[in-house]
C-alpha cells in the first residue's frame, strides 16, 4: 500500500468541500439577487383568499366604448387643440404616407384651423431633392402648434411652442400658402 493514498483522499475531500461551499455561496447570491429584483419589480402578487367559482354560462365582456374623436376648441388654448391637430395630421399620414406639406395644410383648413395663421416649409430643397422633413404650423391663441413629418423625422411629431419674436412659428424659409 501506498502512504500517499490517504493524503490524496483528504486533498480530494477538501477540494470537494470547497466546491460545495462555493456552489452554496453562488446559489445564495443568485437567490439574493433574484429577491432584490423581485422587490424592484413592484412586489409579489398576493394569492386570492377564495377559490374561483366555476361558471355555468359564458357572458361576453362588454366592449369598451371608443373615445370620441377630438374636435376643434376655438376658444381653447393651443395645448387643448394639440390632440385635434395630431388627429388631422394622422389622417393625412394614414391616407398618404408620402403626402407633402400642402396636404397637411388642406386637412387643417378643412378641420377648421385658420389658413392665414399657418406656415409650411418646402417639400423640396433648392437642389430639387425631397426634403428630409416638412414642418407645418398654426398660430393659435398666442402659441404655435407645430408638426413635422419626413424621413429624417422618424414619423410624425408635434409640439406646442411659444411664438417666435417675429410673431411666426417656424424659423427659416417657408412657402406661400397660395393654393
Amino acid at each position: 500500500m501506498s502512504v500517499a493514498a490517504p493524503a490524496q483522499q483528504d486533498g480530494t475531500a477538501s477540494l470537494q468541500r470547497r466546491r460545495v461551499r462555493r456552489l452554496r455561496l453562488t446559489v445564495g447570491a443568485v437567490l439574493l439577487l433574484g429577491a432584490g429584483l423581485t422587490a424592484c419589480s413592484g412586489g409579489t402578487v398576493e394569492p386570492s383568499s377564495s377559490a374561483p367559482e366555476p361558471s355555468t354560462s359564458v357572458t361576453p365582456e362588454p366592449s369598451a366604448t371608443p373615445a370620441p374623436d377630438p374636435t376643434l376648441v376655438p376658444a381653447g388654448t393651443a395645448g387643448e387643440n394639440l390632440a385635434y391637430f395630431n388627429f388631422l395630421a394622422a389622417a393625412v399620414t394614414k391616407s398618404d404616407p408620402s403626402a407633402g406639406g400642402s396636404a397637411y395644410i388642406d386637412a387643417l383648413v378643412a378641420g377648421g384651423f385658420d389658413r392665414t395663421a399657418m406656415e409650411v416649409t418646402f417639400d423640396r430643397t433648392q437642389a430639387d431633392l425631397a426634403a428630409d422633413a416638412v414642418q407645418f404650423s398654426v398660430r393659435f391663441a398666442d402659441e404655435c402648434l407645430i408638426g413635422q413629418i419626413g424621413p429624417a423625422s422618424d414619423g410624425f411629431h408635434s409640439v406646442v411652442a411659444p411664438l417666435l419674436s417675429t410673431g411666426l412659428c417656424l424659423l427659416g424659409s417657408t412657402r406661400p400658402i397660395d393654393w
